[in-house]
């Protein structure tokens, strides 16, 4: 699948991922999705921007670390569309809390938010596991630990 991306970073946090990185794991998330295309854009933010969408869409307070927003593409279109919003300070605090490097950290909630756009969700156990099964694929396949050994 090609992918075309755009990256905003709307944050002061120190030392988020550059581009080529997001593009790197994004297009891991997409090589088994098929052919056609996906536009997808990234946006980095800090905690008052991520509140206040996950409040909007989700109607739940606070920030959150990845919002993913699917849309619609042309009757007969291949592929998919849609946004990340990732929480800068939040995935900072969340690889420091779990004891995960940073940058692998980000490549997660960037994999998690483009399988998502996918349309794998994690509502119901069984779903939840098929979609972590999937997760720690991929970030194997780029060098990354699986996430959720250190969640135990």
């Amino acid at each position: 699948m090609r992918l075309f991306l755009i990256v905003q970073k709307e944050t002061r946090v120190a030392g988020t991922p550059r581009t080529p990185s997001i593009a790197r794991w994004a297009r891991a998330a997409l090589a088994d999705s098929g052919r056609g295309s996906a536009a997808v854009t990234v946006r980095l933010v800090d905690e008052a921007e991520s509140a206040a969408l996950n409040k909007r869409y989700r109607g739940k307070r606070g920030s959150t670390n990845v919002l993913s927003f699917s849309y619609d593409l042309a009757p007969g279109a291949r592929g998919l569309s849609g946004d990340l919003v990732i929480c800068a300070p939040l995935v900072v605090r969340e690889a420091t809390r779990l004891g995960l490097p940073p940058r692998a950290h980000w490549a997660h909630l960037v994999v998690h938010g483009i399988l998502h756009l996918r349309g794998y969700d994690h509502i119901r156990e069984k779903d939840a596991q098929a979609m972590e099964a999937v997760e720690i694929r991929m970030l194997k396949h780029m060098g990354f630990k699986n996430p959720y050994d250190s969640h135990a």
